[in-house]
């Protein structure tokens, strides 16, 4: 496993950043084809609006909410914060961040949030699962050490390789691609089955907690809130509050379908 895909002179492709562009480029194909097969009134230069400012949301948030369970060591090197090239994006955060960009263009549109939303959810899981591959060439989001024959030893200068040198470790970032493409499929394959708006989003948070809280038990690298791992606590929310939010709105009978 390497980071750097190509380096030319001064210039350095690496596969973190590519994944990222890939992932992106895909998931606004199919943000395209939802926002047209739903009709909401949204034209092409608008949708890039919605890119243009998601994107930089999304990237601060998910590297705000990692620096700030880090702070013991960026307190101490404060430019490392903006390397995001070496990894150190939360998931979590990312998601927070888009979150805020989503309403906040509503908004300006004057576009319902929840259709957007449930348009948008297949394109997010599917580029989460994308940009796992990034963190495998990366040494990034790892697990922790294992005997299985498909633990993967990473170059000692890797954040896995860093964190367990010499032995080999579970693969924590296939196993998250798996359930998100897992989740990708079935969040696809309901888009058109009549369920009222925001049910694919609560889904969507239900189904990527599960996913994570399962991940978690193999991560080595996770963020903590004392003895806790955060991402149990945040995926406990996400359970709870969407479940509620699917209960208490009866999100899951269907309406006429599209």
């Amino acid at each position: 496993m390497h980071p750097i895909l190509v380096q030319l002179g001064p210039i350095t492709i690496r596969y973190y950043g590519l994944m990222y562009i890939i992932a992106i480029a895909i998931g606004f194909y199919l943000l395209w084809r939802e926002v047209r097969r739903k009709k909401i009134s949204l034209p092409m230069e608008s949708l890039l609006d919605l890119l243009l400012l998601t994107i930089p949301l999304a990237i601060t948030g998910a590297r705000l909410y990692y620096v700030v369970f880090r702070l013991d060591y960026y307190g101490r090197y404060p430019l490392d914060i903006l390397k995001i090239w070496e990894g150190g994006l939360a998931i979590h955060g990312g998601v927070l961040g888009g979150i805020g960009a989503v309403l906040l263009f509503s908004r300006w549109k004057r576009v319902k949030f929840w259709p957007l939303a449930d348009a948008i959810v297949p394109s997010l899981v599917l580029g989460q699962a994308i940009g796992r591959i990034g963190n495998l060439m990366n040494g990034d989001a790892f697990g922790t050490p294992t005997t299985l024959p498909w633990g993967i030893r990473f170059p000692a200068d890797s954040p896995a390789g860093m964190a367990y040198p010499g032995l080999a470790t579970h693969p924590s970032m296939i196993y998250e691609m798996i359930l998100d493409v897992a989740i990708f499929a079935y969040l696809w394959a309901i888009r058109k089955k009549g369920y009222k708006d925001g049910f694919s989003t609560s889904m969507y948070f239900i189904l990527y907690a599960v996913a994570r809280s399962i991940v978690s038990m193999t991560r080595g690298d996770d963020l903590y809130l004392g003895p806790i791992k955060v991402p149990y606590l945040v995926s406990g929310l996400l359970l709870i509050g969407f479940g509620l939010f699917i209960w208490r709105g009866r999100l899951y009978k269907k309406t006429q379908l599209a």
